[in-house]
C-alpha cells in the first residue's frame, strides 16, 4: 500500500484537537474535555488549518469530542474579553467570520463528514455537528440552543438556515426561542440525528458509514456529495449566513452598551 502523504504541514501545531488519519478517514476529535471542548478562536483556528489542508484521499472526515460532552458551545469568556479589547464588536466579527468559514469546509467538503456526538451539544457545538453530512449519537446526546438566554442572535457559522432546513421552520422556531434541552430521540425525530445508538457501538455505527464510503469510487462520490449540496441549497428561498458574524457583532456591540450605560 502506498504510504499516504503527511496529515499536517509540519510547521503546524494543534492546540485543541487530536487528529488522526487510518487509510481514507480522517479523524478530528475536539480536544479540550476539561472545559467541555468549548468554541474558541484557537479551536476554529485548528479546525481551519486542519480541514483548509486536508489531503485530496481523504474520503471521510469524523468529527467528535473528548470528555463527557461533544461540546457546551462558544466559550462566553471570550466573547467578553472580545468586547474588550474593541467594544465596537470588531473582534467579534473577526470570530464571527471564522465560525462561519469552519461550518462552510465541512459543508462543503469533498468528504462526507459524520458528526460522532454524546453527551451535551450545545449553541456553536450543535452548529458544528449540523454543518456535518451525517450524523450519529448515544442515548445520552442531549442539544439546546441558549443564545437568546444570554443575549444573542442566533447568527453563528450558518446554524439557522441549516436548522430550519432539516428540521423544518415550525419545530426549528419553538427550538430557537424556548432554548429548551432536547434529547436523542426528538433529535432522532427531527433528522437532527440520522441514528441514535448506545454509546458503546458508536464507533461501529460510525465504521458502518466509513467502510462503504471509502469503497466509493472517489471521483463520484465528490461530484454525489456536491450535487446533494447544490440540490438542497436549491430548496431554500434565501440563506443570509453570511450576515451571521455582522449580526452577532452588532447586537453584542449594542448589548454591552445598555448594560454599561448609566
Amino acid at each position: 500500500m502506498t504510504t499516504p502523504p503527511p496529515l499536517l504541514r509540519p510547521d503546524l501545531s494543534l492546540k485543541t484537537l487530536r487528529v488522526h488519519r487510518q487509510d481514507a478517514v480522517l479523524s478530528i476529535e475536539l480536544s479540550t474535555p476539561e472545559p467541555g471542548n468549548v468554541v474558541t478562536d484557537t479551536l476554529l483556528d485548528d479546525l481551519w488549518a486542519v480541514l483548509a489542508h486536508q489531503d485530496p484521499g481523504i474520503q471521510v472526515v469524523v468529527l467528535s469530542g473528548a470528555g463527557d460532552d461533544f461540546c457546551l458551545g462558544g466559550d462566553r469568556t471570550e466573547y467578553a474579553e472580545h468586547l474588550l479589547q474593541d467594544p465596537s464588536g470588531g473582534a467579534l466579527r473577526i470570530s464571527g467570520t471564522k465560525a462561519r468559514r469552519v461550518c462552510e469546509a465541512l459543508t462543503d467538503n469533498p468528504a462526507v463528514t459524520v458528526a460522532r456526538v454524546h453527551g451535551k451539544v450545545i449553541g456553536a457545538g450543535f452548529a458544528l455537528a449540523l454543518a456535518c453530512d451525517l450524523r450519529v449519537g448515544s442515548p445520552d446526546a442531549s442539544f439546546r440552543l441558549p443564545e437568546l438566554a444570554f443575549g444573542l442572535p442566533m447568527a453563528w457559522g450558518g446554524l439557522l438556515p441549516r436548522l430550519l432546513h432539516e428540521a423544518g421552520p415550525a419545530r426549528a422556531r419553538e427550538l430557537v426561542l424556548t432554548g429548551r434541552a432536547f434529547d436523542a430521540q426528538e433529535a432522532l425525530s427531527l433528522s437532527i440525528l440520522h441514528k441514535v445508538v448506545p454509546a458503546e457501538d458508536l464507533d461501529a455505527a460510525v465504521t458502518a458509514w466509513t467502510k462503504p464510503l471509502t469503497r466509493r469510487p472517489p471521483a463520484a462520490l465528490r461530484v454525489t456529495k456536491t450535487l446533494l449540496n447544490s440540490y438542497t441549497a436549491a430548496t431554500r428561498l434565501a440563506d443570509p449566513a453570511a450576515l451571521d458574524p455582522e449580526l452577532m457583532a452588532a447586537v453584542v456591540a449594542e448589548t454591552h452598551r445598555a448594560a454599561e450605560a448609566p
